[in-house]
This record gives C-alpha cells, structure tokens and sequence, in this order.
C-alpha cells in the first residue's frame, strides 16, 4: 500500500536540504577510542557541540583506558578511502580535520583525497606519539610532513610536541616562539599553525595562533592542576567545525580555546586515569541557571563580575552549504 504522506515527506526534505539553516557538514579522520578521552568521540561530540555534522572516517583503533594508550590497531587504506569517498560523494564538505590515523598509508591515501578538495579548509592534529615505538613514529611523522603538511591549513599541536618534531636540532638557549614554530610550518607547506601549552610565568599557558611573520591572535589560561585526557582533539575538532560555518580564522580560534576551557573546567572523572574534558557542558546549562539564580543573593557584586562568561554555541549553517 502507498504511503499517503510521500509528497508532504520529500517536501519536507526539500525544504531541510535547501535551508541555510542546515549544520556544515566536516568529514574527520581518526582512531576509535573506546575510553571516550579523545579519538573519535572527542571529534563527534566537540564538531556538534560548535554547531556542524561529524563526518566520521575510522582510521584505526586505541587499546586504552584514560590513563594511557596500550596500543593501536590500523585499518588499511582501502577502508579508510571507501569509508570517505562514500560520504563525500554523497554530501558537501565544509572542512576535513586529521588526527591520528595510524600509518604513513592512510596518510598518503587521505592526503591523496585532499587534493580534490583543494578548497576546503583542512586542520590537521598532531597529539604526543611517545606512547608508541620509535621506529613506527619516525616513519609516521616522516610521511605526515611530506605528504599531509602541504595539504593543511591550520596545523595545531602542543608547543613541546611541535617542538620536538619540527625543530629537532633547535640550537637556541631560549624556548622556541610559536612563530619560530610556524616559520618551520611554513617552509613545509603549512600557512597558519596554533600552539597550545606554551609555559608562562605564575602558572599560565598561552596559545598561540601564528605565522612566520605575526602573531594572529594569542590567549592564556591559568594552568589546570589536573591531567587531562583529549584536550587537543577537542580544540581541533571545535575549530574545524567553527570553520565550516563561516567563522574567520581569528574569530574560530578565539571561540574554540573559550569551548575547551569550558569544557576543561566542566572536565569528570569517568574512571581511574586522566579527567577527561565534559565536551557537553552547555546541556548542563539550564540547571546551572537554576542554581546561580538561587545562590545570587549571597554572591558580592565582584565575584558575579569575575565569573566566567558562558559559552555561546555558534548558529548553524552561516553559510549556504
């Protein structure tokens, strides 16, 4: 029997795919990770919190808990690329985030895919590989500078991380800048890179968003006393899905740090090992209202002035997709 609801339903469709008010859609590459600290959960939950549609291609799989990675399994490039090619042909890509993806195959394969979205923004992650053998990390960061920097636009990572892998032989007494670092970037191809976790003075760290010639925008923050599991997957992500629906660069940078903060500060203990950053922490939103309403009164006006601002989540769809 014929649905009589057919017509009204694909007006509907219709209706939902011409709207502007449709989520950007980004495609990120990434291990499964069964602990939920970072991988793909992290991507999934921070790219639809910052308002887009997660594209997720599983590259590989952890074994680890939130303390630490035991190990990764890799899926081969054939099922990374008919996992993504799949995907793409079906729906518009408005940014591709890469975190790690297992071996210099699958990084040769989705670099070999970026180059037919040459205009699409592409962020690459690189997070700290020392719990992995030596020998698989020099070939993986080996193929991941020739053929996946030429390829990105916004490289992010954390100051030592970079560091050590792009300025090996740094002969200076001084720390590097994050400028000396996105000079080094550069000369591989990489226009914009954000350090995170530069040391400051009195317990801060700054963030930093350069390229050889300036500082674009910079942010510190206080240090957490805590040790988390999946901060740079969750900045990463959030920045590729601001993006996406038409932030600038700066203004993308600038709300992404003020999510992960947040999502830092709202961070739990899901078991054993590391906190792991509360990436839904705006769903908790309403009953915090509740309770600040409730306790204003006993607040002094200086402290409700020094209180942190809420995050605003970006309104989907800013562009036409």
């Amino acid at each position: 029997m014929a649905n009589p609801n057919t017509s009204s339903l694909d007006s509907r469709q219709l209706q939902t795919e011409d709207s502007d008010a449709s989520p950007a859609c980004v495609m990120t590459f990434n291990a499964n990770d069964p602990s939920g600290a970072g991988g793909l959960t992290a991507d999934i939950a921070a790219i639809t919190s910052a308002g887009a549609h997660p594209l997720a291609v599983v590259t590989g799989a952890y074994v680890r808990d939130t303390a630490e990675i035991f190990d990764h399994f890799s899926f081969d490039e054939e099922a990374v690329t008919d996992q993504a090619r799949s995907a793409l042909e079906d729906m518009p890509v408005s940014a591709i985030k890469v975190g790690f993806v297992g071996s210099p195959e699958n990084i040769s394969t989705i670099a070999e895919i970026a180059t037919d979205y040459a205009d699409v923004p592409l962020i690459a992650y690189m997070p700290n590989l020392s719990w992995w053998d030596e020998s698989e990390i020099d070939s993986y960061l080996d193929a991941f500078r020739e053929l996946m920097l030429p390829q990105t636009t916004v490289l992010v990572g954390n100051h030592s991380s970079l560091w050590r892998w792009l300025l090996p032989d740094w002969p200076g007494e001084r720390n590097p800048s994050a400028r000396d670092i996105a000079k080094a970037a550069a000369d591989l191809g990489v226009p914009y890179t954000l350090v995170t976790g530069i040391p400051l003075p009195d317990q801060f760290i700054d963030n930093v968003l350069a390229t050889p010639q300036a500082v674009l925008y910079s942010e510190k923050f206080e240090r957490f006393e805590a040790v988390f599991a999946g901060a740079g997957e969750t900045l990463s992500a959030a920045l590729s899905a601001l993006l996406a629906n038409g932030h600038d660069l700066q203004a993308a940078t600038a709300e992404a740090l003020t999510y992960l903060d947040h999502s830092l500060d709202a961070g739990f203990h899901p078991g054993m090992g590391n906190i792991v950053p509360d990436r839904l922490f705006w769903a908790q939103a309403d009953v915090d209202d509740e309770e600040s309403e409730d306790e204003a009164g006993d607040m002094p006006d200086d402290a409700a002035l020094t209180s942190k601002p809420p995050f605003d989540l970006p309104p989907n769809g800013t562009t036409k997709h």
